[in-house]
C-alpha cells in the first residue's frame, strides 16, 4: 500500500494573490477623487446673518468674504475691494456663480461696492449668503 502524504506534494503554498483587490481598491480611489466636487472656499471665518428664506445654491463657484473688519477675501487671500472684480473674473468659468459671505458686522456699503464691482466685471450671478433661521 502506498500513503500519500497531505501538503507536501503539492505547488499551492497558500497564499492569496491580493493584485486584483488593489486594482479595484486604485479603481475605487480613483472614482472617488473625480467625483469629488471642489468648492474654493473664501479663507476666513464668517459670522452669516440669517434668513427664513434662505437656499442652497448648487452652482457656486467662488466665494468671497467680508470680514467685520472690512478686509475682502477670494479664494483664500486677501484682496482690495477695487480688484475684486477682475480676480472673481478670472477664477469663473461658464456656468459658475459667485457667493458673497458678508460677515453680520460688515457694512452694507462694502457689499454694494463689491457687489457693484462685480457687475463691472460681467459676473452675472452673484448671490450674498445667509444662515437659514427657523421655519
Amino acid at each position: 500500500m502506498r500513503r500519500r502524504r497531505l501538503g507536501s506534494d503539492s505547488d499551492d503554498n497558500g497564499e492569496i494573490n491580493l493584485t486584483p483587490m488593489l486594482d479595484v481598491i486604485f479603481i475605487m480611489l480613483i472614482f472617488f477623487i473625480v467625483t469629488t466636487s471642489f468648492i474654493k472656499e473664501s479663507g476666513v471665518e464668517i459670522e452669516r446673518p440669517e434668513s427664513s428664506t434662505a437656499a442652497p445654491r448648487p452652482n457656486a463657484q467662488v466665494m468671497v468674504a467680508l470680514t467685520a473688519e472690512g478686509a475682502v477675501w477670494v479664494d483664500g487671500e486677501a484682496v482690495d475691494a477695487h480688484r475684486v472684480g477682475e480676480r472673481v473674473a478670472a477664477l469663473i468659468s461658464g456656468e459658475g456663480g459667485v457667493v458673497i459671505q458678508a460677515d453680520r458686522a460688515s457694512t452694507t456699503g462694502l457689499l454694494v461696492e463689491v457687489m457693484d464691482r462685480l457687475r463691472q466685471a460681467n459676473v452675472e450671478d452673484v448671490a450674498v449668503a445667509t444662515s437659514r433661521s427657523g421655519p
